[in-house]
């Protein structure tokens, strides 16, 4: 049990990068990307072969993080510059990394055992910490610019900010670019981890990405960008203990993944809104028991 639940916080500080991605576009751009399911496994094709080829398994990741950069780039040259609509765009590069990752791959697996590893000189867990720790600040700043505020600002309305003179297009091109930059990071640690990478490892993973953000601010809100971040971070370890205990489950296994992620989501999205729905009756039944409560104190004072 514990070593499952250890395993599962180790993961989850993985791909917490890979959910800070889509925090970016999902939240902060507004932007439905679908990129995500590529340019993971773009990032897990880059890290392992240049590994393979005698690359230092850093300088691997770091090539990663620029390949995923240059994959969010397209989308969003196609979405600001060839006029294609956001999720179609995300799609079409999504569809198109699929033979890329498979043209870097080779072969649809390849394995790094026996190959220098991320992970060789330290546990996952210390280094998926400060890694996630280390992006969380560095976002936190970032947000905290100007160009990180036009960003945001450009998520929250565009045709106010261009108003002003600012350059929406280039702030999408950015923010899709970052958040695809840290999703094929965690696609590159995650195939350290395992000590492989193959080119279907990177399906689901915008559901993922989502789930974690939503658990995140379900449980821990974020009505800041440090908390919104810090949310983000916890809710992407959150998520992959729900899903380990969910696998220990007698008559649930590996191949229930997709639907176990589902379930989560259906919670991490219906319980707020209950809770939300009951507070508000609570908070009515008292404003209605203090108005009762104080015109009974008129009508005996009156006596």
């Amino acid at each position: 049990m514990l070593v499952s639940l250890t395993g599962a916080v180790e993961s989850g500080l993985l791909y917490a990068l890979m959910a800070l991605g889509v925090y970016i576009t999902f939240r902060i751009l507004d932007f439905p990307d679908l990129t995500v399911d590529g340019s993971f496994t773009t990032g897990a094709a880059i890290g392992t072969v240049m590994t393979i080829g005698g690359t230092p398994p850093w300088l691997a990741v770091i090539c990663a993080f620029i390949g995923g950069a240059l994959a969010g780039t397209c989308t969003g040259l196609l979405h600001t510059k060839g006029k294609i609509n956001g999720l179609l765009s995300g799609i079409i590069m999504m569809i198109a990394l699929y033979s890329i990752n498979l043209r870097i791959l080779g072969k649809p697996n390849v394995s790094l055992r026996g190959e220098d590893n991320v992970f060789d000189n330290a546990s996952i867990i210390v280094i998926g910490l400060i890694l996630a720790i280390i992006v969380k600040v560095a976002l936190d700043m970032f947000f905290k610019t100007n160009i990180g505020l036009s960003l945001r600002a450009t998520g929250d309305n565009s045709r106010m900010i261009r108003s002003f003179g600012a350059n929406t297009d280039m702030t999408t091109i950015i923010g899709v670019a970052l958040s695809n930059a840290l999703v094929a990071c965690s696609g590159a640690l995650i195939a350290h981890s395992q000590n492989g990478a193959n080119n279907s490892m990177g399906i689901g993973m915008i559901v993922i990405g989502l789930a974690s953000v939503i658990i995140g601010e379900a449980i821990f809100g974020a009505k800041t960008i440090f908390r919104a971040t810090l949310a983000v971070v916890l809710g992407a370890i959150i998520y992959r203990i729900i899903y380990a205990l969910a696998l220990r489950v007698e008559w649930l296994d590996a191949q229930d993944m997709k639907l176990i992620t589902a379930v989560i989501i259906i919670c991490a999205l219906v319980v707020p809104t209950i809770r939300s729905t009951v507070n508000s009756k609570l908070t009515a039944k008292r404003r209605t028991e203090e108005v009762l409560a104080s015109i009974h104190a008129k009508n005996g004072g009156g006596r």
